[in-house]
């Protein structure tokens, strides 16, 4: 008998595919099994959730045991029912001054309440599906907030480190912080300075002890340290107070204005929902990015959602805090090597059982420690990373006002200022559009930057009237959207001035096509009945790789010759260059096909990335990764990365060879790029590409014994023998293209010769320094040039795998 189970309340769909239902033999029930990997991640996870959610609930004013409580509701209620399985939930720093403000204004049992009727408005907002709306959110934002939140958190718990009682708002709190400094508690100051220090140097404890030691989380052995040493000192210090859990206080009926507590649910509601969301997104990234993780599925958000609510109502009426997803618990879980949601409900478990078991223990941290520990957090989530995002993006503004919204008037207060802001500065963003005239050589260049809508209609009109009747016009739109009053006025100008004698081309400076309603194109013509192609081909965006040019008919053959036609140059420009589609005699055509290259690049692609590049030329390259790769002229290593300026430090060499160190007639440029990428550009992982159809081993398949005189390039492709050598091992395994084997030997060689390259690079010593660090990572990647498909190598076990990169998000 089958049973009916509602969609998006099943099991993850992964685990499903990859263990599908049988029939229990001899009428024993499914066994439940748990992956090592998720054990040993939950006991991580257990680790650091403990002393956080303590402190969380010590930074709100809540009962300590209200953190507990919502630390094993997320991990057990959300852990089963929620759409992430690899993210962990719990009391979150991000709620911590909506609690505490809840807290203030109506006491814990409304506080509770409030919690209860958040997560019923998360349930109801996850059946109508809209949890992808949250994703809407400008980041600007979402950091600002946790930006302020994060300074609302260190300045109260300052007070704590000093050993006096925090504030109800910022302000007091830096008001009343001169009078604390004057009497501060040297007991509990050294008991905050050793848990600082604990969390700073742990992380950064050297050699082969110190990576088995950080396995231990750094909170842990900060709390722990700390208190060790208080207890053992005999220093008396305010140390945790945990009730009995027959005076535990549960959820009450809400009690107090309706407009308030309105705002208070929808805040409450907010503020979870959106870092839960985001957080299921990094969740992704992360899992994404782990060696060896294959296809990822990704998040049902609207499933979170509903988890999320689920665990608010329970935390609420079990009188614990609100809950959410919590970056430090995923990315830890993820580290660990989670493979299910197993180790989230796993770690809710454990805390359950400390909270029965460990009270004894538990009360003996002093309230000095959780509250640096809490402090640390909070500073933490004021990120560099993110300010240096959002202003390069121009949204410091955003990130700003939304801060100082949180931190001087509230959490909604912040994010409505934030949103208000966000919305003006797209206004003025869409508004803000500069049209120029010039004439050039008898040519009138009209451009525009900028968003062509309505608004910008008059100024596009008094533009346009400026160029002579008859004359030759180029209107250059440098902008993403043209509303159709902009395209109407823009068309009636162009029939009008053609119809007295003058030409009109309309380009648009990002995709270097002329502009044209959807129907032109499909036929072919430009508007205002201006042909769309040149001769008999069609131009594209990417004509300037294609190995192909839109060429003009050929001049008559009586036309006049250029001035220069004896030394086969050109009058040009020095800012644009000449004019791509003219006629350059005297010139081979491989010379005309560099210089209208040059020329494209200067009038259409250098405005767009001269700031970019300006950038990089004062901050020098940081790239991220080394791309070593083929010289192969079909392999675009900034197409197939998606990559820009400063992204890869690329090494192409004919076959993508690594000539291993010490080798005979080595090639020093090879191992010093190497060298230099790794020890003084720092990147962080280093990745060789090879690809199909590559001359250099069919080269090698087909080579004989070199010769003393070989030629240079039989000499160079000798480092490719070991390559050639692993082929012919029977006894080697051989590596396979997405669970297929290769099409013929050179397919089967090209796959062989990276996975042969990646061990010639461990054996360089920077290589092997670094790996042993764990700074580096090393990557295989194939590239399939018909298919336009990218593989990763996967090593699983004695088996090197390369599959396909589809909807995999690789997170650096």
């Amino acid at each position: 008998m089958s049973a009916c189970v509602p969609a998006g309340a099943t099991e993850s769909a992964h685990t499903e595919r990859a263990h599908p239902p049988h029939s229990p033999p001899h009428g024993r029930g499914p066994r439940f099994r748990v992956a090592g990997a998720d054990l040993s991640a939950a006991v991580a996870v257990f680790l650091i959730a403990l002393p956080l959610s303590l402190g969380i609930a010590l930074a709100t004013g809540a009962p300590l045991q209200a953190g507990l409580v919502a630390a094993a509701v997320g991990g057990l209620v959300t852990g089963r029912l929620g759409g992430s399985p690899l993210q962990v939930s719990g009391p979150a720093a991000g709620l911590t001054v909506v609690t505490a403000d809840l807290i203030h204004q109506y006491g814990w049992r409304v506080t509770c309440a409030v919690t209860v009727l958040a997560g019923l408005v998360q349930l109801g907002l996850s059946c109508l599906r809209v949890a992808r709306g949250a994703l809407a959110v400008s980041p600007a934002i979402v950091h600002g907030m946790l930006a302020g939140i994060g300074v609302t958190i260190a300045v109260a718990q300052a007070h704590i480190v000093l050993g006096g009682e925090p504030q109800s708002s910022v302000p007091d709190n830096l008001q009343a912080l001169p009078a604390q400094l004057a009497r501060l508690d040297p007991a509990a100051l050294a008991v905050s300075v050793l848990t600082l220090a604990a969390l700073l140097l742990w992380p950064r404890l050297p050699g082969r002890a110190g990576r088995v030691l950080r396995r231990v989380p750094a909170a842990l052995v900060a709390v722990a340290g700390a208190t060790a040493v208080a207890a053992a000192a005999g220093l008396v210090l305010p140390v945790v107070d945990l009730p009995s859990w027959r005076s535990h206080a549960l959820a009450g009926l809400p009690e107090g204005p309706v407009l308030g507590l309105a705002a208070a649910v929808l805040t409450t509601a907010l503020v979870c929902s959106v870092q839960s969301l985001l957080g299921a997104v990094a969740v992704d990234k992360l899992a994404s990015a782990r060696p060896g993780a294959g296809h990822v599925v990704r998040s049902d958000l609207d499933r979170e959602l509903l988890g999320q609510g689920a665990a608010n109502v329970v935390s609420g009426a079990l009188g614990g805090l609100p809950v959410a997803g919590v970056a430090v618990r995923s990315t830890a879980n993820v580290h660990a090597g989670a493979v299910s949601r197993n180790s989230t409900m796993i770690h809710g478990l454990l805390v359950v059982a400390a909270t029965l078991l460990l009270v004894p223990l538990l009360e003996l941290i002093p309230l000095a420690s959780l509250a640096t520990l809490v402090m640390a957090v909070g500073l933490r989530m004021v990120s560099l990373h993110h300010i240096r995002t959002v202003t390069r993006h121009r949204e410091v503004l955003v990130y700003a006002v939304t801060a100082l919204g949180v931190i001087c008037l509230g959490v909604l207060e912040g994010v409505v200022l934030g949103i208000a802001v966000a919305v003006g500065v797209a206004l003025h963003r869409l508004t803000r559009t500069r049209i120029t005239h010039e004439e050039e050589g008898g040519v009138h260049h009209v451009h525009v930057r900028g968003q062509l809508t309505f608004l910008a209609v008059p100024r596009l009109s008094r533009a346009l009237h400026l160029v002579p009747q008859g004359a030759d016009a180029v209107v250059a739109l440098d902008g993403s959207f043209m509303d159709h009053a902009a395209y109407e006025t823009l068309q009636d100008w162009q029939g009008t001035h053609t119809a007295r004698g003058g030409t009109v081309e309309i380009t648009g400076r990002r995709t270097g096509v002329r502009i044209a309603e959807p129907g032109d194109l499909a036929s072919g013509h430009a508007p205002g009945g201006e042909s769309g192609t040149h001769g008999d081909c069609r131009c594209r965006p990417w004509t300037a790789w294609r190995n192909h040019q839109c060429d003009r008919p050929s001049p008559a053959p009586d036309a006049e010759p250029l001035p220069d036609e004896a030394s086969g140059s050109v009058a040009t420009d020095p800012r644009t260059g000449p004019e791509p589609d003219a006629p350059v005699r005297g010139r081979t055509p491989g010379g005309i096909q560099l210089v209208r290259g040059l020329s494209t690049f200067q009038r259409r692609t250098a405005p767009l990335v001269r700031g970019e590049l300006a950038r990089l030329a004062r901050e020098g390259q940081r790239p991220s990764q080394l791309f070593l790769t083929c010289a192969d002229s079909r392999v675009v290593t900034s197409m197939i990365t998606s990559s820009g300026p400063g992204d890869l430090f690329v090494v192409r060499n004919v076959g993508n060879l690594v000539p291993p160190p010490g080798a005979e007639s080595g090639d020093d440029s090879v191992a010093a790029a190497i060298e230099y990428a790794v020890d003084v550009l720092a990147v962080r992982s280093i990745t060789v590409c090879g690809h199909s159809g590559c001359g250099a081993m069919q080269a090698l398949l087909d080579s004989r014994p070199a010769s003393p005189a070989a030629t240079p390039l039989a000499r160079w492709l000798r480092h490719g023998g070991p390559s050639l050598e692993r082929l012919r091992d029977t006894g080697a395994p051989a590596p396979r293209l997405a669970g297929r084997a290769p099409a013929d030997d050179v397919e089967q060689l090209c796959l062989t010769n990276v996975v042969q390259q990646l061990e010639h690079l461990r054996a360089h010593e920077s290589v092997a320094r670094a790996l042993k660090e764990g700074r580096l990572e090393l990557h295989g990647v194939y590239f399939h040039v018909g298919e336009a498909q990218a593989y990763l190598l996967a090593e699983q076990e004695e088996d090197r795998v390369f599959d396909r990169v589809r909807d995999v998000d690789l997170a650096v």
